[in-house]
């Protein structure tokens, strides 16, 4: 099993808040790099996207506890099946927040795939705090 966990951030916003932005996927592409994505579609509760130089993406809800964890996971247009989870702790009046991606990748894959979606769950992080302060 292939673990990725993106960088831990602080955000301004209590865990519920975020919670309720991450449970409507139309708002997944504000945190996605512009540049770096084409043919988008959501749905509300699933999204598909074209990564640059890579595969389409799909990524649809899949429960979670409501002000601490959003689960999401990999649709049919993935090239693989895996799950995205979203970790949201209140910390102090602010909101500790990581990702956590796991697949089953073979080797190959998983060398091939680990540091770019590392840099991607990084950058939603860092596009959390940007959007939610």
């Amino acid at each position: 099993m292939t673990t990725i966990q993106s960088k831990t951030v602080a955000i301004a916003r209590q865990p519920a808040d975020l919670y309720a932005f991450l449970q409507d996927m139309n708002n997944f592409r504000q945190l996605l790099p512009e540049d770096r994505i084409s043919e988008w579609k959501s749905d509300g509760k699933s999204c598909s996207f074209k990564v640059q130089g890579a595969a389409t993406i799909g990524l649809q809800l899949d429960g979670g506890t409501p002000g601490s964890l959003v689960k999401m996971k990999s649709t049919d247009r993935a090239p693989f099946p895996f799950t995205l989870d979203v970790h949201l702790e209140e910390m102090d009046g602010r909101t500790q927040a990581y990702q956590l991606f796991q697949a089953d990748l073979n080797p190959i894959l998983k060398m091939m795939v680990e540091k770019p979606l590392k840099n991607l769950f990084d950058h939603i992080a860092d596009k959390m705090v940007a959007l939610h302060g």
